[in-house]
């Protein structure tokens, strides 16, 4: 098993790429080929222990900067990164990609130089968020902002198989994000993606209302990339200033820096919960490989879980086990 790794993508690039790179070779007994500049990357590789047949450096001049526009970087820049990370898996020996880097980069190089797999028509980025009941998986949370019905049909199979084999849920449930729970609910649009998901899917549940995203209540949550990415941004969002707003309060009373303290152990069991390093990545599902997205600002212990995470797509031979359940 080897995994391709971009050394340069990320806001704390190579430095927490590279360290999360050396935490994983240590503790999962996994392969991993660096890719980026090369100096860079040994500089960073000089600073840790590992075993040196564990890590191989593959040169790649160029850089894809995250403000950049997705498809023109990735056709200016042929030997950036991503895209001769991407490139890498279309030869034996190299079995999942994982870039915190530009994720439109990412998605657009995954499609034109992966391809789709059978049976799907456009990828989706899934997200493993925390809710009441341990976790849900989220899709999709950027990659398509203007689907059709049919492509959210899709994303809710992928989402039933990923969520089953790599998660762990025998019998997912699988919820179509809405403004209502009736099926009447919404637009023509998520009307007609409600009777697809009805027909083809067997463990639809139906609407889930946005208050309901965090419940517990269904193990996959559907929905278009526009909306997701706003999901997921709010929710980060709310969580920093929730986060800021406890610090500020508790230290206006002795009696509540007295409690805090006495609360420590939980309150660090509940930031762990909603850390989004702790869930690594987030995996780019439908193109014919396996890519993981992780979040820009991801530290090395974010790039060691995501390393994990595309760990557990290869044993479970997820591209696979999609291809026959959706494309046959």
């Amino acid at each position: 098993m080897k995994i391709v790794v971009d050394a340069m993508g990320g806001d704390y690039a190579p430095g927490a790429i590279v360290g999360g790179v050396v935490k994983a070779v240590n503790e999962l007994g996994v392969g991993v080929v660096l890719i980026g500049v090369e100096d860079e990357i040994k500089a960073e590789l000089n600073k840790h222990s590992f075993p040196s047949d564990k890590i191989s450096i593959v040169h790649a001049p160029e850089v894809i900067g995250m403000d950049e526009p997705a498809t023109v970087s990735i056709r200016k820049k042929r030997h950036s990164s991503i895209t001769a990370g991407i490139n890498l898996l279309k030869s034996d020996g190299h079995d999942a990609f994982i870039s915190a880097g530009n994720t439109g980069a990412v998605v657009a190089a995954s499609t034109i130089h992966l391809g789709m797999m059978q049976g799907v028509e456009r990828p989706g980025i899934g997200l493993v968020i925390p809710t009441l009941n341990r976790f849900a998986f989220l899709i999709d949370v950027g990659a398509n902002p203007d689907p059709k019905p049919k492509h959210l049909l899709q994303s809710g199979q992928m989402a039933s198989v990923y969520t089953r084999e790599v998660l762990g849920i025998p019998n997912p449930r699988v919820g179509l994000l809405n403004i209502g729970e009736e099926a009447t609910k919404g637009s023509d649009f998520t009307k007609e993606t409600y009777a697809l998901m009805s027909e083809k899917i067997p463990n639809f549940i139906g609407n889930i209302e946005p208050n309901e995203i965090f419940s517990g209540k269904c193990d996959c949550i559907i929905c278009d990339g526009f909306v997701g990415n706003v999901v997921i941004k709010i929710a980060e969002g709310l969580m920093e200033s929730a986060g800021t707003l406890l610090r500020r309060e508790i230290k206006k009373s002795p009696i509540a820096l007295l409690g805090a303290f006495l609360m420590k152990a939980r309150l660090n069991h509940i930031k762990r919960y909603a850390d989004y390093s702790e869930y690594g990545g987030a995996p780019l599902l439908g193109v014919n490989g396996i890519v993981m997205i992780s979040h820009g600002r991801s530290s090395a212990k974010a790039i060691k879980n995501a390393i994990r995470a595309a760990q557990r797509e290869i044993e479970h031979d997820i591209i696979g086990t999609m291809e026959k359940e959706i494309g046959g």
